[in-house]
């Protein structure tokens, strides 16, 4: 069989992202599929004396046992400025194979790259792969779109939610449509709320340059953790596809606002102040290297959504996002109207949930059934299973994608605008100071009084 051949045109490979997440993801993918890879880095800084130590050292901390040799035969870094048309032909003619260009750079850079794209005669095929956020708010998303649009067809645009790469998101699918028995209850007849929770112990780790501009709200909730609604709101599919996956989270995006249209009743937002996280201490976050305490910038954002579906109507949707928090949290839980109470037993039904970790991979289940003592008394017993992590660590599935010219875990145009939309009203009534800005300590679960209930 013939080998996919591909150049992997990395613009701003000088960052954090390629080292961290690219290469090893590249990595993960070289010992499960054989691709004929090139991969070119570019970036202001000239890295050429240290890129194949670079790539070695990546490959290595990808612990997947892949061998850079092969890779390092054809691999290159090339100082350039990826905003100059005349740079941006001479990387591409550096491309042995089809073109495959990674925009690990700011949004506003990326809007710049594109439009120097427009002089330059890309070659056939060309595919351009970008990270989130997708654009700064939905005017800039929408003019995003239109720009890359223009370079090529909406088929060869990649743009990466790294969260659509973990199989474990993927497990909503699976939990979802392969079992009867979940989808008669799973609706708004049966279901008191949706809870999607990434609350991380990590602080800034040297992101204060980034995170400060951009914060919880965009960070997480109007990318990561809206895809996830997304797909625990989906209707049944006819097929698992890239056209009628997207097509549905799209439709699940346009049925989705906040809670009661009152972004300053369904939000939240707070950061954190100087505390102790496990065995470090933490600054307060206005300290931080990079953070300009006028900003405001939240740490730790909720906000409740409404999915104004027939399934889904009057459920509330919670999205929370934390950095600095006592413990890390990632899951989706899906809390069931709690059973009427049931004459002769002690105690009365509580609400039963299911839980998907979405980094651990459990699956939990809390019922209630008769206590283990007494049969009698109600009580609520966890069950849980656990599932070992995709082969493929999440980049490796993004870049697959990519490579094979699948956009299924990539997100189409008009559902980043979606995300965008929903989110616009919060950030207006943050930026005009309508939500107070609250404070908690690093290593606590947050300000006191916050729960996950609406509103």
């Amino acid at each position: 069989m013939t080998k996919t051949s591909a150049s992997i045109l990395i613009l701003g490979a000088g960052g954090d992202l390629t080292r961290r997440l690219l290469l090893p993801g590249l990595a993960s993918l070289l010992t499960r599929r054989e691709y004929d890879v090139q991969v070119i880095g570019a970036g202001l800084d000239d890295r050429s004396d240290v890129w194949d130590e670079i790539v070695r050292t990546s490959f290595e901390a990808a612990d997947v046992g892949a061998d850079p040799d092969a890779l390092l035969d054809s691999t290159a870094y090339i100082p350039a400025d990826a905003t100059s048309a005349e740079d941006l032909k001479r990387l591409l003619d550096a491309c042995a194979h089809t073109p495959v260009i990674y925009f690990a750079l700011p949004p506003a850079v990326s809007a710049k790259v594109c439009e120097a794209l427009r002089e330059v005669e890309l070659p056939e095929g060309t595919r351009l792969a970008l990270e989130k956020p997708f654009g700064t708010d939905l005017e800039s998303a929408r003019r995003l779109n239109r720009l890359l649009t223009l370079l090529v067809p909406e088929e060869q645009i990649f743009r990466i939610d790294h969260f659509l790469g973990m199989s474990m998101v993927l497990n909503v699918l699976g939990l979802r449509f392969a079992n009867r028995v979940l989808e008669g209850a799973w609706r708004a007849e049966h279901v008191e709320r949706v809870e999607i929770v990434f609350d991380e112990t990590l602080a800034l780790e040297g992101r204060g340059g980034y995170y400060d501009s951009a914060g919880a709200l965009v960070d997480m909730l109007q990318s990561h953790l809206l895809e996830v609604l997304s797909l625990v709101a989906l209707e049944p599919l006819p097929r698992l596809d890239q056209a009628e996956l997207r097509s549905n989270i799209a439709q699940v995006l346009r049925s989705t606002r906040v809670w009661d249209d009152d972004p300053v009743g369904a939000s939240k937002r707070a950061r954190y102040t100087a505390g102790r996280v496990g065995e470090r201490d933490l600054p307060s976050y206005v300290d931080e290297e990079g953070v300009d305490p006028a900003r405001e910038t939240e740490t730790l954002a909720q906000i409740t959504c409404a999915v104004d579906t027939p399934r889904w109507r009057g459920v509330p949707f919670v999205l929370r996002s934390g950095k600095a928090i006592s413990a890390d949290r990632t899951t989706v839980t899906v809390r069931f109207k709690p059973a009427p109470e049931i004459p002769g037993f002690i105690g009365e039904p509580k609400s039963d949930s299911i839980v998907l970790d979405l980094l651990s991979g459990e699956v939990a289940l809390d019922l209630s059934m008769n206590g283990s003592g007494d049969p009698f008394t109600l009580e609520q017993t966890r069950l849980s299973t656990d599932k070992a992590p995709g082969d493929l660590l999440p980049y490796g599935q993004v870049l697959e994608g990519i490579l094979d010219g699948d956009p299924l875990l990539s997100v189409r145009g008009d559902i980043a605008e979606e995300c965008w939309r929903i989110v616009a009203p919060v950030l207006e009534a943050w930026r005009e100071g309508r939500v107070p800005l609250e404070d908690y300590a690093a290593g606590s679960a947050g300000p006191d009084g916050w729960g996950t209930a609406a509103g």
